[in-house]
């Protein structure tokens, strides 16, 4: 039988230690654990009462039976105001302070006359209240003698028809009869509304309180709170511009009081927001509020791309347009281009579908003699807006093209068989090609200049995109001229310049895409060369100040305040082609974008409506020309081209080999490797099948000569 031995004390002498190993014994405590002491119940009931009272339903259900009770007693101040104003002359008193505090003393001369004559209006209807009673009574008698004695004549007639003298009476009891129906209804209801009455007072005093939000603004739901959603009122563009940060703005309408209101005009919808003009208080100038947009924004709660302000021709005014909160974060719908397989473009007469403005009107752009701008930072959209407004005027087929794309990436691609000359890459080889494209343009366009007066030329788009890569060119050529810079002998600026001074007249036109715009990579003189300056969003006001000009700015132009990557495609522009509000400088468009996919589709359209256009590919250099082989080509797949069009592509290919070419030089070449022109239709063309077989001839008497 074995023990068990229970030890009621630990074993406080120390284990023999043994060399190797370590072993830990735990001995569970034999003494039982004493219970938790039990939670009061009224510490219990304190958590559950606090739980209760801080709970955010709880909260909720409190704000809201104070912000009904609250709408009450703000309907009722409302409603007393009214009142007040519309029995004594505080309205007229108001406006009168109002526009004392504005600056205005015509108008406060025309409210104190218009009060004067409301106080003699108010006096003579108080005297004409001491002969009321009598002229009432009077009256009163008058009417009742008459209408009784009607009646009885009424009567009279009756008794005749029917001969008999009791219808005398008749009307007279029915009228008396009538007025005790009126009696007896009035005696029913007469209880049930003095019951209701008060209930209905206090729901038509809830409703103007309601309305009107007239409640604090911790009570507001919490929509309201945050300013999601809130609706842009008088009281509240006031307010902001009371907590502006203007003294003199502030203190003048601390003295208009209630009357600050009459500093708006009338708020109008416009778009996806609301636009309002605000007329400034004398001592406030328009700078003070336009240096302070992103305040007034938060005043409105709206963020700061959600506000804009510019300057209507009116004086001392600033124009506000108040997006509603979140509508410019919505996409805008896709572009006509894409939607409409059918559409064509008139380069003199039609406008380019290029966005919306911030109204959401459709913001079109003409394009008919004007040289185009576009700049802003990298990788917001300016190749897209630059590319829709080209992929519009493909659409005409008597426009051509001549594209250099000094970035490379594909972006123009879909121009290869619609432009005449297709440049892309963002090598130094790649900007002498273009300079000489540009150079080319002017060439063409002083032969233009050159040609009878009235002669209606064809237009010719230069596009340059990445055009601050020619700009910043280091390379000179073979005279010692360099190619980029902003000095008369860079070759670049001054091809530009020439075009931009005299090229409009014959349409021959630059359009220049180029970003993060400097003095440098972009020369001060090429940019106010341009018609039509637009800007997506930019770094600094100076960089605003390039882009569109000293006079947009200061009218309210911004893109620096535009938000980088959230903004994308969004442009501020300064042109004539487009519809400007009376008074601004400019407009801000959010363009369509159109991808490179759908981008080549509405390119496909644009060649369906040619002949076919041979697209030269100028990316190899040399010093020695070979012209047959240029000439070759130049032709491309097209079978016979007019002599004048080689020479001009000629020209685009290389100006400084072909530029001075004449249609002797042409022929003298041609005759040479036995492909002279020939007539067709009575003009002067150059066969390809007879320069392939003359290239063909002497390649092979080449190579019989090697052996």
């Amino acid at each position: 039988m074995t023990e068990n031995v229970v030890h009621l004390h630990k074993n406080t002498t120390p284990a023999p230690r043994e060399a190797a190993v370590t072993t830990l014994t735990v001995v569970p405590d034999p003494t039982p654990a004493a219970p938790a002491s039990p939670v009061p119940l009224w510490v219990r009931s304190g958590r559950a009462i606090r739980t209760a009272v801080t709970h955010e339903n709880t909260k909720t259900a409190a704000r809201a039976a104070a912000r009904h009770s609250l709408y009450v007693a703000g309907g009722a101040r409302i409603v007393a105001k009214r009142t007040w104003d519309g029995r004594t002359a505080a309205r007229y008193e108001r406006m009168l302070r109002a526009a004392e505090a504005a600056g205005n003393f015509e108008a406060a001369a025309e409210w104190e006359e218009r009060g004067q004559r409301y106080r003699e209006a108010r006096h003579r209807r108080r005297m004409d209240l001491l002969h009321s009673p009598l002229d009432a009574a009077k009256g009163a008698a008058v009417s009742a003698g008459m209408g009784i004695g009607g009646l009885v004549v009424l009567g009279i007639v009756m008794a005749v028809a029917t001969k008999d003298a009791s219808e005398v009476v008749t009307p007279l009891m029915a009228v008396i009869r009538f007025i005790n129906l009126m009696i007896t209804i009035v005696q029913v209801v007469w209880g049930p509304a003095i019951a209701i009455g008060p209930f209905l007072a206090l729901l038509a005093l809830w409703s103007v309180g309601a309305h009107q939000k007239a409640a604090p603004q911790w009570a507001l739901p919490a929509a309201v709170r945050n300013g999601d959603g809130e609706p842009i009122t008088p009281s509240i563009v006031v307010k902001a511009l009371r907590d502006l940060g203007v003294p003199a703005l502030r203190n003048a309408i601390k003295e208009m009081g209630d009357a600050g209101a009459s500093m708006l005009g009338p708020i109008r919808i416009a778009g996806c927001g609301v636009e309002v003009d605000v007329t400034l208080p004398s001592g406030v100038s328009t700078v003070e509020v336009q240096n302070r947009r992103r305040k007034l924004a938060e005043n409105l709660t709206r963020h700061e791309h959600e506000v804009f302000i510019t300057i209507p021709q009116a004086a001392r005014t600033v124009r506000l347009w108040i997006a509603d909160s979140g509508a410019l974060d919505e996409p805008i719908g896709p572009s006509p281009l894409v939607t409409d397989e059918t559409m064509t473009a008139d380069y003199a007469k039609g406008r380019a579908p290029w966005g919306q403005d911030l109204r959401g009107d459709a913001a079109s752009l003409s394009l008919y003699q004007r040289h185009l701008l576009i700049t802003g930072l990298s990788n917001q959209g300016k190749t897209a807006a630059l590319r829709a407004l080209a992929l519009w005027l493909a659409l005409d087929k008597s426009v051509e093209f001549r594209v250099a794309d000094l970035k490379g990436a594909g972006d123009w691609a879909m121009f290869d068989g619609l432009a005449t000359v297709l440049i892309q890459g963002p090598t130094d080889d790649h900007v002498i090609e273009a300079t000489e494209m540009v150079e080319g343009g002017v060439y063409e366009m002083e032969r233009r200049l050159q040609a009878p007066p009235g002669t209606v030329f064809p237009p010719l788009i230069l596009l340059v995109d990445e055009a601050q890569v020619a700009f910043m060119c280091p390379l000179v050529d073979a005279d010692k001229r360099p190619y980029g810079g902003s000095k008369a002998t860079s070759r670049y600026f001054m091809a530009a310049r020439k075009i931009h001074n005299q090229g409009r007249a014959v349409n021959v036109l630059l359009w220049q895409g180029t970003q993060d715009p400097t003095d440098q990579n972009l020369p001060k003189l090429v940019r106010e060369g341009a018609h039509t300056r637009a800007s997506l969003a930019l770094g600094t006001e100076s960089q605003a100040r390039m882009a569109l000009g000293d006079k947009a700015v200061d009218g309210g132009a911004a893109p620096n305040l535009l938000r980088p990557g959230l903004d994308k495609g969004t442009v501020v522009v300064a042109s004539d082609g487009i519809a400007i509000p009376a008074g601004q400088s400019s407009i801000t468009v959010r363009t369509h974008y159109i991808d490179t996919d759908t981008a080549t589709e509405v390119a496909e359209r644009a060649k369906r409506l040619r002949d076919g256009v041979t697209t030269l590919h100028v990316i190899e250099r040399g010093e020695d020309r070979d012209p047959l082989a240029d000439i070759a080509g130049v032709l491309g797949t097209t079978a016979r081209v007019l002599t004048a069009d080689v020479l001009k592509r000629l020209t685009a290919l290389n100006a400084d080999a072909y530029g001075d070419w004449t249609p002797g030089d042409l022929k003298r070449v041609l005759e040479a490797a036995g492909a002279e022109p020939y007539k067709s239709d009575g003009r002067m063309v150059v066969g390809r099948d007879r320069v392939l077989r003359a290239l063909a001839n002497r390649d092979t008497e080449g190579s019989a000569s090697a052996d």
